[in-house]
């Protein structure tokens, strides 16, 4: 089986979306081959935060402050039950890109530790409301993970996998993707296409149907 996904590490969505997948995968004993290809909802954001989560939402969605927070709170208690402590509106948001260049590196160089390392940078970004834009925050992860120190400061302090994320991107608009999560999974030529973070049960009732033979072709599009 394959799993592919078009994601932003700062899409709480995403993170959300990847945990019920994940967990829909535990709980039938599969072993899928994961690729994340990166998408940047917010291509032109600084490395540095330069204004508050809260006003950031407020302005994009034209809402006031306190309904901002509110709408906050509430993705903060969708994640909570799915077994993810997230603190969205402590969230400093900056540019993903280097996050997504150190994700294509590491799925090709080291592929059995990518989808913790994954992990850990959604973690840092929503829960730890570290600035994942740092090159330091990201080479801290990636040597929690057990990858080499100098070979991640390497590839974070030039431009290397720019090309890739930049191919993924057009890889998206290609495919007419505007928004993530999107999952694309594959079990021998059985192929079924998921926009969104659905459900956790809902996940683990489209792998069995794709396992199984259910499903030809299909998409929820």
């Amino acid at each position: 089986m394959r799993i592919i996904h078009w994601s932003d590490f700062n899409c709480p969505y995403s993170y959300i979306g990847l945990k019920r997948l994940s967990d829909a995968v535990d709980e039938l004993n599969l072993t899928p081959e994961w690729e994340l290809k990166a998408f940047e909802l917010e291509p032109m954001l600084d490395t540095k935060p330069t204004t508050s989560m809260i006003i950031r939402h407020a302005t994009k969605f034209a809402i006031t402050p306190s309904k901002a927070e509110e709408e906050m709170a509430e993705i903060d208690e969708i994640a909570k039950s799915d077994g993810l402590d997230i603190n969205y509106k402590g969230t400093q948001m900056t540019s993903s890109r280097n996050a997504h260049r150190l994700t294509k590196f590491v799925q090709r160089k080291h592929p059995e530790h990518s989808q913790e390392l994954i992990f850990k940078i959604y973690e840092a970004n929503f829960t730890k409301n570290e600035i994942i834009a740092d090159i330091d925050v990201l080479t801290g992860i990636a040597t929690s993970v057990g990858l080499d120190e100098d070979e991640v400061r390497s590839v974070l302090s030039g431009n290397s996998y720019d090309l890739e994320v930049d191919l993924d991107m057009e890889d998206a608009r290609f495919n007419g993707l505007n928004s993530v999560p999107f999952y694309i999974l594959t079990y021998n030529e059985e192929q079924l296409s998921v926009p969104g973070a659905f459900e956790k049960i809902d996940f683990k009732i489209a792998l069995e149907d794709l396992i199984s033979g259910k499903i030809r072709y299909k998409t929820f599009i």
